[in-house]
């Protein structure tokens, strides 16, 4: 019996590819791709810092597999490191495909982001 699928981190969000998201291939664009983990990042991220955060950085990001209309995407991002202004997180998307039982991880990256202060300015990280 194969082992149950245990994803990496905490899902942070879901939703579904349509057909508006699309290249001129027909394949889910690759930007929009990177867009839903980038809101899955920062929503943790938002969270944990307990204010505002911006996108600094987005490194190592590798596409495994495509992602078709229609697929369910999930977004799973596990917290690497805390700085003094800044949080990284990694972030591992899986869509579930409509005539697969399992899910299938289609991208990971790693994003960092930074505490913003109500003057627009990086902030220290909240504690906890």
């Amino acid at each position: 019996m194969p082992e149950p699928f245990t994803p990496p981190g905490e899902l942070s969000i879901r939703t579904i590819a349509m057909p508006a998201d699309t290249n001129p291939a027909g394949d889910i664009f690759g930007g929009w791709l990177m867009s839903q983990m980038d809101l899955a990042g920062g929503t943790l991220a938002l969270m944990r810092a307990k204010g505002r955060v911006a996108t600094v950085a987005v490194d190592a990001m590798t596409f495994h597999a495509p992602v078709f209309v229609g697929d369910q995407l999930s977004c799973y991002a596990e917290l690497l490191r805390v700085g003094r202004t800044s949080l990284t997180y990694r972030v591992t998307a899986y869509v579930q495909r409509r005539d697969e039982r399992e899910p299938v991880k289609v991208t990971e990256g790693t994003f960092t982001y930074v505490a913003i202060g109500a003057d627009r300015r990086p902030r220290p990280v909240a504690d906890g």
